[in-house]
């Protein structure tokens, strides 16, 4: 003999579906912080690699000009240099780079992350 439990026939699935609806946009969400703090990371890399080697090129000139330095090696890194003050005859170099993330799954435009570092060439006496 099978009893039901007065309306509440079915109740459980509808429970069960939104459970799994809400486990599903919270790995979504997840996804997209992966992602945006991957791509952080990375301009981070890319800005400290810049600053250092423009911070070289100041405290050993070459035929380079620090900032394309700095540019180049932000590029090698997978971003873009925004601001390089690193100007000949100094000895710091301070690099911001961006990185593009790209559109995420709960933002539909593309989005950009900055980092930035500082080198400082400490010659001795």
């Amino acid at each position: 003999m099978t009893r039901h439990l007065g309306g509440e026939h079915g109740s459980a699935s509808i429970v069960v579906a939104a459970i799994v609806a809400a486990l599903v946009v919270l790995a979504l969400g997840v996804a997209d912080l992966a992602r945006v703090l991957t791509v952080a990371a990375r301009a981070q890399t890319a800005a400290d690699a810049a600053a250092l080697a423009s911070a070289q090129e100041l405290a050993l000139p070459g035929e380079a000009d620090p900032a394309d330095v700095a540019r180049e090696y932000a590029a090698r890194n997978g971003a873009e240099m925004a601001v390089c003050a690193c100007a000949p005859g100094t000895f710091e170099a301070v690099v911001t780079v961006r990185a593009v993330v790209g559109p995420l799954l709960f933002f539909a435009d593309d989005r950009v992350v900055q980092a930035s570092a500082r080198a400082v060439v400490d010659l001795p006496p």
